[in-house]
């Protein structure tokens, strides 16, 4: 094992640790939000209220020690209110950039689902290039900018689904169930505890600086990632535009996060190589929130989970 892979290794020990303090169990949705943190991409987190989505992400914050903005959405929010605006300064005679909050590395966009289309699609650039325009001006963003957005799937009064190109560009559909009775009665007892989450969450040691982000996404580019198993994640993509329930299949970037997700997964399974396996786990949280299916399907209770669970079962495995 490189001393890169190695190195990367001990560093989502010490992150997993960390988040321990202040999380207690969703396993599952941890290792994601860190697969996708590796790879540099985005995060949509989905479940009932209470079931620490917003915690989580502002632990994940306090853990990369960066600059971090939250924007609760509401159906009132404005694009310029996420991107920020041009100020005319009467002092100066000049305008001047007022940045919105935006311009950070780490955002959380909470409840994104509760403002309309036109606010949503105010993140489109900021995730897709890490830049954002504002009349007519480009102006750069960080490098290692990431979004993790939340959303309420069962909630339906005062939401605004999201765009599919939105969808898009988020790598992992990221859900986080109810606890199971151990972590709730664990809860339950955090509860009479003296000391509020708020403490521990502000004692929490950064992990993973912007710069240390750079030597993490080298270890992964050492991986051994096998020619067969880059043709599977394709051959499982494509397959999504076959079934018959499916309206639309999922598109090149959905290969593209099978990859990638594929990738950060090995690393914190604790390996230097990917496996059929880590490819199918990728598949689940990289392909339902691309699919969009046929409303005679849906209406049989047909959702995104079984079409998944259809096409890996139709796809050869290479051995």
């Amino acid at each position: 094992m490189s001393q890169d892979i190695d190195g990367l290794l001990k560093t989502v020990e010490r992150a997993r640790a960390e988040l321990g303090k202040v999380l207690i169990g969703q396993s599952q949705a941890v290792d994601h939000c860190l697969a996708v943190i590796l790879a540099g991409q985005h995060g949509l987190i989905e479940g009932v209220p209470g079931v620490a989505k917003t915690l989580l992400v502002r632990a994940l914050a306090k853990i990369l020690g960066a600059p971090f903005s939250r924007i609760q959405f509401t159906p009132d929010l404005m694009p310029s209110d996420i991107t920020g605006t041009n100020v005319y300064q009467i002092q100066r005679g000049e305008f001047a950039l007022a940045k919105g909050p935006v311009f950070t590395t780490f955002l959380l966009a909470d409840e994104v689902n509760r403002a309309p289309a036109k606010t949503q699609s105010a993140l489109l650039q900021a995730m897709q290039e890490r830049s954002v325009t504002i009349d007519g001006v480009v102006h750069a963003l960080s490098p290692h900018f990431t979004v993790f957005a939340t959303q309420n799937p069962v909630e339906f009064e005062g939401t605004y689904p999201l765009p599919e190109a939105q969808k898009d560009r988020f790598m992992f559909l990221i859900r986080m169930g109810y606890p199971s009775l151990a972590e709730e009665r664990e809860l339950a007892r955090a509860v009479l505890d003296p000391e509020p989450p708020e403490a521990r969450l502000a004692r929490l040691e950064p992990v993973l600086t912007e710069a240390s982000l750079e030597s993490a996404r080298r270890g992964m580019a050492a991986l051994t990632l096998r020619s067969e198993l880059a043709d599977y994640a394709v051959d499982i993509t494509r397959a999504t535009r076959l079934e018959e329930s499916v309206l639309v299949g999922a598109g090149p970037r959905a290969t593209q996060a099978l990859l990638l997700g594929a990738r950060s997964l090995a690393v914190l399974r604790g390996r230097d190589f990917v496996t059929p396996d880590d490819i199918k786990e990728a598949a689940w949280a990289a392909l339902e929130h691309r699919l969009v299916l046929r409303p005679e399907f849906e209406l049989e209770q047909v959702g995104p989970a079984e079409v998944v669970a259809q096409v890996l079962e139709k796809v050869p495995v290479p051995r």
